[in-house]
C-alpha cells in the first residue's frame, strides 16, 4: 500500500509506513548536511527512524547551497559571539559561474567566513555538484543566511531548518520589503531578531543604515549590526558615510557593511569608516576576474583597517607646505 506525500512542492507516492530516514536514503543524501521539514515542523535527526509519513503529509528537504590563507597574521582579529576571526572579509556563495570559481575567489580573498543559502534539495539530480564538496565546512564557517524571506516567520523557519541540517546557530538575517530594492522590512527584521534570540540564535542582521533601528536590533540581541552601503548587488558604494560612522560610534557589537559594495576602494572606505568588517558578493562574483577582484578587496580591506588604526591627519581648507617656504633660494 502507498500514500502520497508533497515531498518539496511535489506530489508524490511512497510505500506506507516508510520513515522520514527511510526516505533521505532511498534520495542518496548526506544525512549530515540535511534537514527535514514535516507539516511545517523541523524533524530532528534523532526522530527520523521514528517519524513515519502519512497520506498528505507535507516534507521539505533542505541542504546548504551557493548563494586557505586566513589572512595576514599580524591582522588585530575581531570577534562576535564568542568567535574569533582574523579574516574582515565576508563573501557569498551565488552568482558564480560554478563553485569551483567561488572556491577559488574565497581562497584568494582569505576569507573565513562564507555566507549560504538554505534551500529544497534537488530531486530531480542529487548528483549534482554541491557547495561543501568545494567550500568544506571544515575549512569555512558557513553563515546561513534567509535570502529571500519577507517575513518573520519564514526567516525563523529558514534558520531553524538550518540549525537541523549543519547545527548552526551563527546566522545571517535579512528580511526583505520588496523584491525590486530588497530593501529591509526594518519592522519584520525586529521581530524576527527577537524571536531568533529567544530561541539561542546568535543574529547578524542586516538593516538599513539608520542608526536608531540599528541601535533598537542591538538592544533585541543582535549578535552584529550590518547596515547596508547601497542596494543589494548595486555596486554604488557608501552612499551615507555619515549614518554608518554614527552606528559605529554608538554600536557595542561588530558593525559589518552589507551590500552596495562594487569595487575595493568602497571596501576601505567602509574600514576607513571603523566598520569591524565587509560582507559583499556581486562585486566579486560579477567582476571579469573574480580570483583577481577577490584579491582586490582582501588587500582593500585590510588598507582600510590600517589606515583606521593609524589616524588619518586632520583636513584642512587651506595648503600646508611639507616643506618650509622661508630659506629658499
Amino acid at each position: 500500500m502507498e500514500v502520497t506525500i508533497h515531498l518539496n512542492g511535489e506530489p508524490r507516492r511512497v510505500a506506507c509506513g516508510t520513515t522520514v530516514g527511510a526516505l533521505v536514503r532511498s534520495l542518496g543524501l548526506p544525512p549530515e548536511r540535511t534537514a527535514v521539514e514535516r507539516n511545517l515542523e523541523v524533524v530532528p535527526r534523532s526522530r527520523w527512524e521514528d517519524t513515519r509519513l502519512a497520506e498528505g503529509d507535507r516534507v521539505e528537504i533542505v541542504q546548504v547551497v551557493g548563494g586557505g590563507d586566513a589572512g595576514p597574521a599580524d591582522d588585530d582579529g575581531w570577534t562576535v559571539a564568542g568567535r574569533r576571526f582574523r579574516s574582515r572579509l565576508i563573501i557569498g556563495t551565488g552568482k558564480y559561474r560554478d563553485y569551483a570559481l567561488n572556491a577559488a575567489a574565497a581562497r584568494a580573498a582569505g576569507v573565513e567566513i562564507v555566507t549560504v543559502a538554505i534551500r529544497r534539495v534537488n530531486l530531480t539530480d542529487p548528483g549534482q555538484p554541491r557547495l561543501p564538496d568545494f567550500l568544506p565546512p571544515e575549512e569555512f564557517t558557513y553563515l546561513p543566511n534567509t535570502a529571500g524571506c519577507f517575513t518573520a516567520e519564514d526567516a525563523v523557519r529558514t534558520l531553524r531548518l538550518a540549525r537541523e541540517a549543519g547545527g548552526w546557530t551563527l546566522v545571517k538575517l535579512e528580511v526583505l520589503a520588496d523584491p525590486k530594492t530588497l530593501y529591509p522590512d526594518v519592522v519584520e527584521t525586529l521581530r524576527a531578531t527577537e524571536l531568533l534570540v529567544r530561541e539561542g540564535f546568535d543574529v547578524m542582521v542586516y538593516t538599513t543604515d539608520d542608526p536608531v533601528m540599528a541601535r533598537r536590533l542591538e538592544d533585541a540581541g543582535a549578535a552584529a549590526i550590518m547596515p547596508l552601503g547601497a542596494p543589494i548587488g548595486s555596486g554604488l558604494g557608501i552612499q551615507n558615510r555619515v549614518n554608518i560612522r554614527l552606528i559605529v560610534e554608538q554600536a557595542r557589537v561588530p558593525v559589518l557593511v552589507d551590500a552596495g559594495v562594487g569595487t575595493a576602494s568602497d571596501a576601505t572606505i567602509a574600514m576607513e569608516l571603523g566598520c569591524d568588517g565587509v560582507l559583499l558578493n556581486t562585486a566579486i562574483a560579477e567582476a571579469r576576474d573574480p580570483v583577481r577582484m577577490a584579491r582586490a578587496m582582501k588587500a582593500a580591506v585590510e588598507a582600510g583597517r590600517d589606515a583606521y588604526l593609524a589616524g588619518r591627519m586632520k583636513p584642512r581648507r587651506y595648503a600646508d607646505p611639507s616643506s618650509p617656504l622661508a630659506g629658499l633660494i
